[in-house]
């Protein structure tokens, strides 16, 4: 991941935050035909393991084998920044059009898993980790334990052992204090909900 010294995240807490709170990411593997192949999945982080589950009729799982590498790319809040909002276009007019975004890849090395007790706690974990924001949170043995069973048979497991870990935030930060605060106002205006959360973020910065 190309990072300048001023988007860098290093904080480990941080980083299992912002992977918990889009808690899905890009699972990108090599092809049989080498070419690369990405499966988005959900996401859990445990300790030094991503766990995850692909659909059985997702052939991808099939060109995994154990100990092979995997990049998972997590992605977070993004947005258009138009040079029109910053403060300094209206000093010299040196300024171009960029992109804010916040990311993290974590590389590691896979296993899939077709043990039916394994993939009951995997979905186990996934449902609790989402259900717990709702105050009527449903549970995998809410289901028929048939029905269940039916389900875990149409599912593979993912297990990725986390061996490199890498996030940035690029929030604007080598902008001036007055081009921030354009960007922050530029975006707060828009329409798109999705801009008005990307100057929350800037805020937090």
């Amino acid at each position: 991941m190309y990072r300048p010294p001023f988007t860098g995240v290093d904080d480990d807490a941080e980083i299992r935050s912002f992977v918990a709170e889009v808690a899905a990411g890009e699972v990108v593997t090599s092809g049989h035909d080498g070419f690369p192949r990405s499966t988005r999945l959900p996401l859990v982080w445990r300790e030094d393991l991503l766990i995850a589950h692909f659909a059985r009729a997702n052939d991808h799982w099939r060109e995994i084998a154990d100990g092979s590498p995997v990049l998972v790319i997590v992605g977070g809040i993004e947005g258009y920044v138009s040079p029109s909002w910053y403060a300094s276009k209206r000093e010299h007019g040196r300024v171009v059009p960029t992109w804010n975004y916040e990311s993290a890849q974590i590389r590691g090395r896979a296993r899939v898993i077709e043990d039916p007790d394994w993939l009951r706690g995997a979905v186990t974990a996934l449902t609790e980790a989402h259900e717990r924001r709702r105050p009527d949170s449903w549970e995998v043995s809410d289901a028929p334990e048939r029905f269940v069973e039916g389900q875990l048979r149409g599912i593979v497991g993912l297990e990725i052992r986390i061996e490199d870990v890498a996030a940035k935030a690029k929030l604007s930060q080598n902008r001036s204090a007055a081009d921030r605060q354009g960007v922050v106002e530029g975006l707060d205006a828009s329409d798109d909900p999705r801009d008005q959360i990307l100057a929350e973020r800037m805020r937090r910065v």
